[in-house]
């Protein structure tokens, strides 16, 4: 196990192979540990995959006043900041970016504003924008706390976050903040700034979002491709991870990486 003290708190990273950087961003629920399907085919593939585990995500610190931070306008300028001197403390000059739903959000960000840095994106399963507040949203689609999930899930997010954090981390994410905030979400503004290549992967049958979001997003993107992925839900890297790796591996071929 690695970590880096970023911000004054320790992040955990993973990094497997060599080549040219991925670096991998997890969703608003997650940790490295969900790309466990994902990343091995890459690396196969002749990358160097990166992976870390955001503030307050899996192994790595909440630092203080988390729960604050998490809900503040703040969460997704800082989190631009943390991959940014992450990336710093190794080195890299350029890089590609995948991000998986929240990850999305802040890939979007980080490209938007450093597009010297960014090769290409991948996001997948990533909203482009809300129709009323995420406090409303949020309440709709996640209306059981935690000791109302599935066992099979509560077993998956105590392995993800540790058996202490879990159901507090749940019930706090569920509800409202993250890179999606607590009122209207926009990403509109930040996807007509990134200027390099990008590919949106899409599912048509996600619980949280319509297909017509990852439509939307592509069209907002200077450079944008989009996938959609058939049969296959909220979860892409989980549902169909033979067809995500084929579509990211088809998208970086196409532009020479």
């Amino acid at each position: 196990m690695s970590f880096i003290k970023l911000r004054g708190r320790k992040i955990y990273f993973e990094i497997h192979g060599s080549g040219d950087p991925l670096v991998l961003l997890h969703h608003g629920f997650g940790c490295t540990k969900m790309w466990k399907d994902i990343y091995p085919p890459l690396v196969e593939s002749g990358y160097q995959v990166i992976m870390y585990d955001r503030r307050g995500y899996g192994r790595s610190e909440e630092g203080g006043n988390f729960k604050q931070f998490y809900v503040s306008d703040a969460f997704r300028s800082e989190s631009v900041a943390e991959l940014n001197q992450f990336m710093d403390f190794l080195n890299l000059a350029s890089f590609h970016l995948i991000g998986q739903c929240e990850g999305g959000v802040i890939a979007v960000d980080y490209a938007a504003q450093f597009p010297q840095r960014v090769k290409t994106v991948v996001t997948s399963s990533t909203q482009c924008h809300s129709n009323g507040p995420m406090t409303d949203f949020n309440k709709e689609k996640f209306p059981h706390p935690f000791q109302g999930l599935e066992p099979e899930l509560q077993e998956k997010l105590i392995s993800w976050h540790g058996k202490r954090r879990a159901e507090p981390f749940f019930n706090q994410f569920r509800r409202y903040g993250g890179a999606y905030g607590k009122g209207v979400f926009d990403l509109r503004p930040s996807l007509l700034k990134v200027a390099c290549p990008s590919l949106v992967l899409f599912p048509d049958r996600s619980f949280l979002f319509d297909v017509e979001q990852g439509v939307d997003f592509y069209r907002h993107l200077p450079a944008g491709e989009l996938a959609v992925l058939p049969r296959c839900g909220h979860n892409t890297y989980e549902h169909q991870p033979t067809e995500y790796v084929h579509q990211v591996l088809a998208f970086l071929k196409r532009h020479h990486y």
